[in-house]
């Protein structure tokens, strides 16, 4: 395979060698469902996912926490299967099952040996497309989700990540909590949470992803199979949704500064700025960037802060990215009097990183990082199912390990000064959870940008 694979959606079948021998075929039946296998010699797993191209920042202002609320509901019972007779399916042969709800997708997934794909694909097809969403269950569930948001709101890194988005997307509907708050859940109604189900829950929305040991006609065949039992009509023509406008949204700040006191033993601090979209070109340039930053034991920001000065235990930074959108992050959990000082050397090492550049070292040790760290996670099917599922819904094209490592070795010191200087002048966000010096944040947050 030589670059990257466009996935267009008007066509029907494609296949293609990936690195390391990997078959990778994809099927789009003509109800709009697709249908994506990656095939991994010597493979006696397989991981399958059912995703769906909507998450929370696809949901009405009276639907706020929804799409996750209905990921919960899918778990418990069908037409023909209880909760009960789901969790044993899989108990029973040793697999795994769960779904993760984020803030373009949702994903119903299991990992199960080989001889076991068929039954996933059979119990995963049926909790997709045939939840009862019972009224009793209904209203266990939100006592359930009411328990996970408490939960998380006792996790000061997590409250802290919240504001964060909060502070650098502002109004901007990746902004929003993927979960909803304690008021939402309380007030959405079942008649909007299957309003929900109904509207984004169709073959055309639908996208399967088989990684592992898998043949891809019968697993067409056994998608199919599944998904008529369940009462889909695959014979009615349908395009598949389309992808997400990928032009960069223009991000207005929500907020320099966000501090919820706590009387903790540790602050947690982020800052950052608005970043890049997924399927931006330069990505790669980001990734290295990241890693020299703060994403390992030699980056920056550990060396600076923990190893010479020993002022947090934990200190990273993290690029998330969105479809139009994206994060550039920094983050440290140190003592509460120490906090303006951290934040402060966290915004020099962006700066000198945007003023002075790299070396050519850190840029080898950067590239040699992501390329061992890429290896390494494809020894995994859940990452490769994963990779496929984003690609489909996100990128619109598939890039392989050898692919993802000649757009490494393409990157230079000038592109990351050059990103990096782009980045700085930003406005900044930092959102704080402890009892900090809040005044210092403040000043630190009214400078012009990470450069300043």
């Amino acid at each position: 395979m030589n670059g990257a694979v466009a996935l267009p959606l008007e066509q029907a079948e494609l296949s293609f060698t990936a690195s390391g021998e990997c078959l990778v075929r994809r099927t789009v039946l003509p109800s709009g469902v697709r249908i994506l296998s990656e095939s991994v010699p010597g493979a006696r797993s397989s991981t399958v996912g059912f995703w769906v191209a909507v998450g929370s920042r696809d949901e009405l202002p009276e639907t706020y926490g929804s799409t996750h609320f209905l990921e919960h509901l899918l778990f418990k019972g069908t037409r023909s299967r209880s909760a009960l007779d789901i969790a044993v399916s899989f108990d029973a042969v040793g697999g795994e099952h769960n779904a993760m709800t984020a803030k373009e997708y949702t994903c119903y997934y299991a990992k199960v040996q080989d001889r076991d794909l068929p039954m996933a694909i059979d119990v995963l097809a049926d909790m997709f497309t045939s939840s009862v969403i019972d009224p009793e269950e209904f209203e266990t569930e939100r006592g359930v989700i009411l328990e996970e948001l408490a939960m998380a709101d006792d996790d000061p890194s997590d409250v802290a990540s919240e504001r964060f988005f909060e502070a650098v997307l502002g109004e901007h509907p990746l902004g929003r909590p993927i979960g909803g708050s304690p008021q939402t859940i309380e007030a959405v109604s079942r008649d909007a949470v299957v309003g929900h189900y109904r509207a984004n829950y169709r073959p055309q929305d639908l996208v399967i992803t088989v990684a592992g040991a898998v043949d891809h006609d019968a697993l067409v065949a056994r998608a199919t199979a599944a998904l008529l039992e369940a009462g889909w009509d695959l014979s009615a023509s349908a395009v598949p949704v389309s992808r997400r406008d990928a032009t960069r949204d223009l991000i207005d700040r929500g907020s320099p500064l966000v501090v919820v006191p706590r009387p903790l033993e540790q602050a947690n601090l982020i800052l950052g700025v608005a970043g890049l979209p997924a399927a931006d070109e330069r990505r790669s340039t980001l990734a290295v960037l990241n890693s020299i930053l703060g994403g390992g034991m030699s980056s920056r920001l550990f060396q600076e802060v923990r190893e010479k000065r020993g002022l947090a235990y934990s200190v990273y930074s993290f690029t998330p990215s969105y479809s139009d959108a994206g994060i550039v992050g920094m983050y440290a959990g140190c003592s509460p009097v120490k906090s303006s000082q951290v934040a402060e050397l966290m915004v020099q090492e962006f700066a000198r990183l945007a003023q002075g550049g790299v070396s050519e070292e850190e840029l080898r040790r950067a590239v040699g990082q992501l390329s061992g760290a890429s290896a390494l996670a494809l020894e995994d099917s859940d990452t490769r199912m994963s990779r496929l599922g984003r690609s489909e819904l996100t990128l619109g094209e598939f890039v392989d390990l050898d692919e993802s490592l000649r757009r490494l070795e393409l990157v230079t010191v000038s592109g990351v000064q050059e990103l990096a200087l782009e980045l700085a002048g930003r406005p900044l966000s930092i959102a704080a959870v402890g009892s900090v010096d809040e005044p210092s944040l403040a000043s630190l947050a009214a400078s012009p940008g990470l450069a300043a």
